[in-house]
């Protein structure tokens, strides 16, 4: 009994170790089996997500293009909508504006109308005055037309002689000249019978000379010609042996070639169809862009229309403005001339005004009582003058001659007070000279008291001989006080001023 339960206790201990062993093996296997499960759902839960997103993603970029499509239009009917809005407001200001401008216009024309008016007024009287100005310049010219005609015969006359005279001169100069011309001609035609002999015998030696060397030169080019075509057969034999062997290497370049040139036009074709879509594709994207481009080209050209209509009438306003501008300030400026020209008058008039009433206070009782002086004219002579200012004038000048006889007191006067002025002058001319000649003569007789070595260098005017002295009396010493009577003159007092004053 006892033996046999060692056995069995021996055995059984085996067994349990075994499966200990085979246990952890089992493990292991099952181990390893559950992780290479885990990685093939892994692989299979990352492929399924992959799939999935490159859908995803495919959807939303649909769903992008198919949204922006959609916003796209959205956005092109709002802003046509507020493209037509501010079209009908800037249409509604532009109208505003042209009525305005059309008021402003109509004002303006209204004052354009005016100044016509003004200026017609203004070129009737300028007109006037031009025609008078034009008679006097008529009358002037006729004058001048006499004048010259009389110089024109003195100077035709004077022409007539010296042109005689040349004349004759000429004729003599002439036939001087033609018997040179003989003499030189029969001259010319001896040595020109001599150049002709000596340029004959001249061109038949170099004939003869021409000739032989032409004959020389063909012997020695023929010469030359053998030698040289020699040569070029020798030359060419040559290069036939040398370059056979590169005519064979380029026949079978030349076969390659033509292959190669297949190739290239197979791809050529495919390249042609590859343009040919690719070009479909431009000419889809071009007919698009044109019809965007006609739409925006269509508002473009309507609003530089309303732009260029604008423009137009505005160039026109301006130009209306400058002109009616220009014709305020040509106003203006005429009508301060003549406001600065009337000014200057009334102040000459006023000058002269005082001037008189200056002068009544110096006047004395006979220029009170006879202000004017006598005529010094004798009675026929007064009485042609009075018929003839009686008679009714015949020219325009005499006819303003008239209109200006009321002045003649005024010219009297005024001449009496020039002749008064020009005698007033001469007088103090005068006594200026003879205080120089007093002033000389002290001098000279301080110089003969006094004594020194300048003095007694000169002359010496106290030194006299025979009753004469050594001063030198350019001009009489008169005493002022003696005065002569003398005849009253009657003088023009344009004449003494233009040829009695000193310039």
């Amino acid at each position: 009994m006892g033996p046999k339960k060692k056995g069995k206790k021996s055995g059984g201990g085996k067994f349990s170790k075994m499966t200990e062993e085979e246990r952890l093996a089992y493990e292991e296997q099952k181990n390893l089996a559950e992780e290479e499960l885990k990685k093939k759902k892994e692989d299979m839960l990352t492929q399924f997500l992959k799939d999935k997103l490159a859908k995803e993603e495919r959807a939303t970029k649909f769903n992008i293009n198919k949204l922006n499509h959609q916003w796209r239009n959205i956005m092109r009917e709002n802003k046509s909508k507020e493209l037509k809005k501010d079209l009908e407001i800037l249409s509604q200001t532009f109208e505003r504006i042209v009525d305005r401008k059309d008021a402003t216009i109509k004002s303006l024309a209204k004052d354009l109308q005016e100044a016509d008016e003004q200026y017609s007024m203004a070129l009737r009287a300028h007109l006037q005055n031009v025609d008078s100005l034009i008679d006097q310049q008529k009358l002037r010219i006729n004058s001048l037309q006499h004048e010259y005609e009389e110089e024109l015969e003195v100077v035709r006359e004077e022409f007539d002689t010296e042109r005689s005279i040349m004349v004759d001169q000429h004729n003599i100069e002439m036939n001087d000249i033609a018997d040179i011309l003989f003499a030189m001609e029969q001259n010319f035609q001896d040595r020109e019978n001599e150049a002709k002999s000596e340029f004959q015998s001249m061109t038949d030696e170099i004939r003869n000379k021409h000739m032989e060397e032409k004959h020389g030169l063909h012997h020695t080019l023929q010469d030359k010609l053998e030698f040289y075509w020699k040569e070029f057969s020798n030359a060419l034999k040559m290069y036939q042996e040398n370059n056979q062997d590169r005519k064979l290497a380029f026949e079978e370049l030349k076969e390659k070639d033509d292959i190669s040139a297949q190739e290239i036009d197979q791809q050529m074709r495919k390249l042609t169809r590859i343009s040919e879509q690719i070009a479909q594709l431009k000419s889809k994207m071009a007919s698009n862009a044109k019809e965007c481009e006609e739409r925006n080209r269509q508002l473009k050209e309507e609003r530089e229309k309303m732009l260029a209509h604008f423009q137009h009438l505005k160039s026109q306003m301006n130009k209306l403005r400058d002109g009616e501008r220009d014709k305020l300030t040509k106003l203006t400026l005429e009508s301060n001339s003549a406001i600065k020209e009337l000014k200057r008058n009334i102040e000459k008039l006023q000058s002269i005004m005082k001037l008189g009433e200056i002068c009544r206070k110096f006047e004395t009782e006979e220029e009170k009582v006879l202000p004017f002086y006598a005529s010094s004219l004798t009675k026929e002579e007064q009485n042609d003058v009075n018929a003839a200012v009686l008679e009714a004038p015949n020219e325009a000048l005499v006819g303003v001659m008239h209109e200006y006889s009321t002045l003649e007191n005024f010219w009297k006067r005024f001449n009496k007070v020039t002749l008064d002025k020009l005698a007033l002058e001469k007088e103090k001319q005068g006594l200026m000279v003879e205080n120089q000649q007093l002033r000389t003569l002290l001098k000279q007789y301080l110089d003969g008291i006094s004594v020194n070595d300048e003095i007694l260098s000169q002359v010496n005017p106290l030194f006299i001989i025979n009753n004469k002295t050594n001063v030198k009396l350019n001009v009489p010493v008169t005493d002022p006080r003696i005065r002569r009577p003398v005849a009253q003159t009657v003088i023009e007092a344009s004449h003494a001023v233009k040829n009695v004053l000193p310039s």
